[in-house]
């Protein structure tokens, strides 16, 4: 098979990667791809929402297999218009995916069909927005850009005064441009926050590993909220009984409420789950593979993902039986000094051979070029060093350890990544799951591992 990838960050390296492993895949090309992209598949210089541009590539190439990683064009209809041309693709249509274009939909959605969320109200405008705050006086306030916003339009204000800073900046300011013309003020929930990645063909839900995400720039989850700092899978704090009962709560009922509402949802729904001591909650749907929650999670996979892309575009996911490999993986970012304000690009990154690599750890591009054979920043988030482990505490050292072998000038990264997982791993020695008696494990640097 020729199969194109569409998207050029981090989540687009993984999946190429894990795409590479299958003997199905002859030949895989990206567009645009990045620098580390470009030592696993042939890249071509066609945006990722251009989408008369992106059909024209796939007609070009002849390809067997689309698929469109990011969110833009999932939203934009890029998949409506490759199946038009009678592609197979992977991805939602755009009348799916704006369960993530659109949160008024979700939260709407939400309330029709008693799928668990935070309370919720919606404004067009910001002084009856602003009334509302300060009439809740309830903080924090979460405030949301209805559309999508490079995963920074949700802004978590402390007080009144950020509140209606926020309010205005989106609606007034157009900070979000017309994604946040309107916005949706939501209730401030508490508890483990959980990554549930799954696959859809619309008829059968099949959860990936679950993942825990680290947002804040800053170590001890202080600073600016970014795209993502770093990941760990699986997340120790979504047990089997929790797993259960998001899947009879949140997971079918979302597919069922999409089928109901003639939005039938085919490919990867990404679920943002918060453990409120009223059971799980959803924060937020994604209609893509999470980045760089993409980075820990592929990387387990053990059935062939070519296998199950083509199983979802016919409807027969129900006949596969996905598995995933014991352990755990780690992903620590690798940010330009500045991210996610102003950074520089174009700085030289030491420590990566010819493919972009380092040993022992595997690193996943997200914002590099490739030029004159130097690997250069070209991003926010530059690299994702990630690792695999039987235990979560090796997975770190491995990757912390890939980290120390690479530099760029100006390189940030947090020191903290895995480790509030950690301590709920210590605090629950059978956080897996299992039922079994203490004699069936093993403790191995402060994790229980089963015989």
């Amino acid at each position: 098979m020729k199969i194109l990838v569409v998207g050029g960050g981090g989540r687009e390296h993984a999946i190429i990667a894990k795409l590479a492993q299958s003997p199905k895949a002859e030949k895989i090309y990206c567009t645009p791809g990045n620098g580390g992209i470009a030592a696993m598949a042939e890249c071509f210089d066609v945006g990722a929402t251009d989408i008369d541009g992106v059909v024209a590539l796939a007609k070009k190439l002849a390809v067997d297999l689309v698929v469109v990683a990011p969110d833009d064009p999932l939203v934009l209809g890029m998949v409506d218009a490759l199946q038009a041309e009678g592609f197979r693709t992977f991805g939602p249509k755009k009348a799916a995916a704006i369960i993530e274009g659109s949160k008024v939909f979700s939260k709407d959605l939400m309330k029709k069909y008693n799928i668990p969320t935070a309370g919720y109200e919606v404004f067009k405008d910001s002084e009856s927005a602003i009334a509302y705050v300060k009439a809740q006086n309830t903080y924090p306030a979460v405030i949301k850009a209805d559309g999508l916003a490079l995963g920074k339009g949700v802004i978590l204000a402390r007080n009144e005064e950020e509140a209606v800073a926020a309010i205005k900046e989106m609606i007034d300011d157009k900070k979000f441009g017309d994604s946040g013309s309107t916005i949706v003020v939501e209730e401030y929930l508490t508890g483990p926050e959980v990554s549930v990645l799954s696959f859809t063909d619309g008829k059968v839900v099949v959860p990936m590993l679950s993942s825990m995400d680290h947002k804040r720039a800053l170590d001890n989850d202080e600073g600016l909220n970014t795209g993502g700092m770093g990941t760990i899978a699986p997340n120790p704090c979504y047990t089997d009984a929790i797993a259960k009962e998001c899947m009879e709560k949140i997971f079918l009922p979302t597919i069922n409420a999409m089928n109901a509402e003639g939005r039938t949802f085919e490919g990867c729904l990404y679920f943002g789950l918060m453990l409120t001591p009223k059971g799980p909650k959803v924060i937020e749907y994604n209609c893509r593979f999470g980045d760089p929650e993409t980075q820990v999670v592929l990387p387990m996979l053990k059935t062939d993902l070519v296998d199950i892309m083509e199983a979802i575009y016919d409807h027969k996911l129900g006949d596969l039986n996905v598995e995933w490999s014991e352990g755990s993986c780690a992903c620590v970012i690798m940010a330009s000094g500045g991210y996610p304000l102003s950074y520089p690009k174009g700085i030289e990154i030491k420590g990566l051979d010819d493919k972009g690599q380092t040993e022992g750890v595997q690193v996943f591009h997200a914002g590099t070029k490739l030029a004159d054979g130097k690997f250069l920043t070209s991003g926010g988030r530059v690299l994702g060093v990630t690792a695999r482990a039987l235990t979560l505490k090796a997975a770190l050292d491995k990757a912390y350890k890939g980290v120390e072998q690479i530099s760029f000038e100006g390189a940030h990264y947090r020191k903290d990544i895995g480790q509030r997982a950690l301590k709920a791993i210590d605090n629950d020695p059978l956080h897996l799951g299992y039922k079994d008696d203490m004699e069936d494990y093993i403790e191995e640097n402060g994790v229980y591992l089963r015989q």
